[in-house]
């Protein structure tokens, strides 16, 4: 899996079919649901984007095919401050913050070696979904269920078997890339 395949869900996950649609499966949409989500929480008490990212506040983002603006629209984020924000350039803001935020949060709750390990050269530690559910908010669980239509059982198992994979994918040096080397990676 490169990580292109991350960003375009081209690798179908649980449920993410065959027919040839080319669409994104609901397993990666939910990988990349809980990344956007953790970077807009994240970002929201401020409506300015970070610097040296395009666009204005208030200011619709570039629409494109298959761009940041459609991934955030995709998962009812489009109109969000951040998005707006942050342009069709934006993608590595939203992996390195939402990446980051994601690995604090398996660290607050008691994970960080295994996180830590899907980051490192080494090898990966699996994750349970009975696991998962401890990491992860009810709020943020919510959220990838109405966004994906996955029933919780199924997000949690589909995002335990490609979490370990993905975030390996996304630090193939061993250590979290800053937004710019995302950018450059995309």
């Amino acid at each position: 899996m490169g990580l292109l395949d991350v960003l375009t869900g081209v690798r179908n996950g649980p449920r993410g079919g065959s027919g040839g649609g080319g669409g994104m499966s609901p397993v990666m949409m939910a990988l990349l649901g809980l990344l956007a989500y953790k970077a807009v929480k994240g970002f929201a008490p401020s409506a300015n984007p970070p610097e040296g990212t395009p666009g204005k506040p208030g200011e619709a983002a570039p629409q494109g095919g298959g761009g940041l603006s459609d991934i955030l629209d995709r998962l009812g984020m489009g109109n969000s401050p951040l998005a707006r924000g942050l342009g069709a350039s934006g993608l590595g803001g939203i992996l390195s913050g939402g990446l980051g935020d994601l690995l604090k949060q398996f660290q607050g709750a008691g994970k960080g070696d295994v996180a830590d390990s899907w980051v490192s050269t080494g090898q990966n530690k699996q994750v349970a979904a009975e696991e998962l559910s401890e990491v992860l908010s009810e709020d943020q669980i919510a959220f990838l269920i109405e966004k994906t239509g996955l029933p919780r059982e199924e997000l949690l198992k589909g995002l335990a078997d490609e979490l370990p994979r993905a975030v390996n994918e996304l630090t193939p040096t061993g250590r979290l890339p800053s937004p710019g080397e995302f950018d450059k990676a995309i």
